[in-house]
């Protein structure tokens, strides 16, 4: 049998990332559609392996950050997500109730606990179309949970919907670390996936928060009815903006009875594990979220999803309204993988000073040095 010289045989994949003159862990933010199409339409393997590559250059492998989402308003939403049970239009089929925005007090005794179980970041979300939907004083309710939640020595993150330039500053002089506004899917599919407001809407509301100094959290759903261009589409939006977000969750749909969606079926683990391996390519000093979907994933399977880029997850009963993975799972699922959480306030290599750790300890500073006197 003739042997193989391998020593010579370079990838097609390598030699095109040299033609392109993209550096592998390089940070861009002027990726094509074509460039981005073709890597998603790389074999699965090798784009895992470049990869975990790149995540290895910006992060700790083994680290993995343990989040908390609460919904702190549920219910009765003007929006027409056809994902969601949360929309008051299709409320009588998902026979979800609306129900009243939580009390401070309540949510920070939910925070104390998260904390308690191991996350270090903790996330309220309200079915609003925005807080000028509502009225000023539940704003400032949702300010007052921010300030103490941070106070606790937690990320604290907000999805409250559109936001105004104002409403950012004001959550950014609160103390939030980050705001996650979802574009959930491609430009060119979205209006399959809501009216009640436009792609150009989402993108104003990013623009305001990092225009207010906080981090972006942004991402996509996949599982939508969108076809690979459009998850394709949705990576080079995310990849090209003027910088890159702090986070990039990367869902999978979550059917729910009496929704237009609950028909639909989720992608497939391996059509998650390409989506981030994707992500981490694009976005090398991003974290990458593994979020909604991860409970019908098999710890295999998420495995995969950490070596191909995920350094985060949602730990807690539910995100929002669908169910969420056990306590005892992840515990497992860490030891088992040798992984440890991401402490708070660790300098995050993208977003703004939010979350890069330097307001937090400064204000930590101050306070040492204010009981000091």
């Amino acid at each position: 049998m003739k042997a193989v010289d391998v020593s010579s045989a370079a990838s097609p994949d390598a030699v095109d990332r040299s033609a392109s003159g993209r550096a592998l862990g390089g940070i861009y933010n002027d990726w094509t559609k074509d460039e981005v199409r073709a890597m998603y339409a790389r074999p699965l393997l090798e784009l895992v392996y470049d990869a975990a590559r790149v995540h290895r250059m910006h992060h700790d492998p083994r680290q993995v950050q343990r989040c908390t989402l609460l919904s702190i308003k549920t219910g009765g939403c003007p929006e027409t997500c056809n994902y969601c049970a949360q929309s008051s239009s299709w409320k009588g089929e998902t026979k979800l109730k609306a129900e009243k925005l939580m009390g401070v007090d309540e949510v920070i005794a939910a925070a104390k606990r998260a904390k308690e179980q191991g996350s270090t970041r903790f996330c309220m979300g309200t079915a609003w179309r925005g807080p000028s939907q509502v009225g000023q004083g539940q704003f400032e309710r949702v300010l007052e949970m921010t300030r103490e939640v941070k106070e606790m020595g937690m990320e604290v993150c907000a999805t409250l919907g559109m936001l105004t330039p104002e409403q950012a500053v004001q959550l950014k002089e609160a103390g939030l670390t980050a705001y996650n506004h979802n574009l959930d899917t491609s430009p060119e599919y979205y209006g399959k996936v809501t009216t009640s407001r436009k792609y150009e809407d989402r993108l104003n509301t990013i623009a305001a928060v990092r225009d207010a100094g906080i981090s972006v959290c942004c991402g996509g759903i996949l599982g939508l009815g969108e076809e690979e261009a459009d998850r394709a589409s949705l990576m080079t939006v995310l990849a090209t903006l003027p910088e890159h977000p702090e986070s990039v969750p990367i869902n999978a749909l979550v059917p729910v009875e009496g929704t237009p969606f609950k028909d639909l079926k989720p992608p497939s683990g391996l059509d998650m594990v390409r989506a981030i391996a994707v992500a981490r390519i694009l976005m090398p000093a991003t974290v990458v979220r593994l979020s909604a979907g991860r409970i019908n994933m098999s710890p295999e399977t998420q495995a995969l999803c950490f070596m191909a880029g995920a350094n985060s997850v949602f730990t807690g009963d539910k995100l929002l309204t669908t169910p969420n993975n056990e306590k005892d799972e992840d515990e497992f699922l860490f030891e088992e993988l040798g992984l440890e959480g991401r402490p708070a306030f660790v300098p995050y290599a993208a977003g703004a000073a939010s979350s890069d750790g330097s307001e937090w300890h400064g204000h930590e500073h101050h306070k040492q040095h204010a009981s000091a006197k």
